[in-house]
């Protein structure tokens, strides 16, 4: 449910990406308008480009990225991407290219209060609620008001997300969370900790959205205890998981997910992996500065799994999302 220092260090960079393939995607950096219930949000829009990418260490990253690249090619299907705690919209840019770089538009925010930018709210029930408001109210802008409208194909869209953020593609997808009646425990004395024992199935308006095709949970927090708080996803899900676990990710629970999921398309439990190896490889100079963030179990190697996750989420969603 954590994330630190990497993806602070990530917040101020102007462009950022690496994925082994031979071109880099565009990137272009947005800011999402308000409107009366939503602050305005940051992202960065991913897509395809035929450019050569400009190479350089921003930050904790090494870039390689074409900015502002023009996009010539219509009816692309669509991928929002959400975070996880305190992460950012940089937090799996790999994998925002891997997409990109095989045809399709790719966007990734920094969702409020709860992202390294915006900690106003992290250990409130509040930050999960919103969560798939502000991925409804991205979809919203990039079919309506953004440069990219008219090359969109609104019928193939697709949600990613990891930790926090594998849980609000559930929810967007048809989810209904049951915080008291799952395992999601904390033991600080927060108000969220306080929160999640008494937040029953019903007691929010928890947004979906009919447009998402297809879904993409990396290691979900696990809110869902029952099969009928996910009776309501119909469309196609692709589930990955972390063998060990960690920062109040439990494998068992999270294993349970898969026998919950009417519509399940590609399950894997990742051998040796704890929960931050689904994070973008980081580079080598913090990987000495955060070992918990950045170093794997002895043997893992993080590059190597990013490629196989990556070519496994082009795989699942150009099938997933096929006319």
């Amino acid at each position: 449910m954590r994330l630190t220092k990497i993806m602070h260090v990530a917040i101020g960079m102007l462009f950022a990406c690496c994925a082994s393939f031979t071109l880099a995607a565009g990137l272009r950096l947005v800011d999402i308008p308000a409107t009366k219930t939503i602050p305005a949000l940051k992202a960065a829009i991913w897509s395809p480009c035929s450019r050569q990418p400009e190479s350089s260490q921003v930050a904790a990253f090494m870039v390689s990225a074409s900015r502002n690249c023009p996009l010539d090619v219509d009816k692309l299907p669509l991928i929002v991407i959400s975070h996880g705690f305190t992460g950012s919209m940089y937090s799996h840019h790999d994998s925002a290219e891997a997409l990109a770089d095989n045809g399709f538009l790719v966007v990734s925010l920094n969702h409020t209060g709860d992202s390294g930018m915006s900690m106003k709210y992290p250990w409130d029930m509040l930050a999960f609620e919103r969560r798939p408001i502000e991925i409804k109210r991205v979809i919203d802008y990039m079919l309506g008001e953004a440069t990219e409208a008219s090359q969109i194909d609104s019928s193939r869209i697709g949600v990613m997300g990891f930790s926090r953020g594998g849980f609000t593609s559930l929810v967007i997808a048809g989810g209904e969370p049951d915080f008291a009646g799952s395992e999601v425990r904390c033991k600080m004395d927060r108000p969220l900790c306080r929160q999640l024992e008494q937040e029953a199935r019903g007691t929010r308006q928890w947004v979906r959205d009919d447009r998402v095709k297809a879904a993409a949970a990396l290691d979900p927090l696990n809110a869902f205890p029952n099969a009928a708080n996910l009776a309501g996803i119909k469309i196609p899900v692709f589930l990955w998981i972390s063998e060990k676990g960690g920062d109040g990710v439990e494998p068992d629970t999270e294993a349970k997910l898969h026998k919950l999921l009417p519509t399940l398309r590609d399950y894997k439990v990742v051998q040796n992996a704890g929960h931050f190896a689904f994070l973008a490889p980081c580079a080598e100079a913090l990987v000495k500065e955060e070992p918990e963030i950045c170093q794997d179990a002895p043997g893992f190697d993080r590059t190597a799994f990013h490629h196989d996750l990556n070519a496994s989420l082009v795989a699942f969603f150009r099938t997933a999302l096929t006319p």
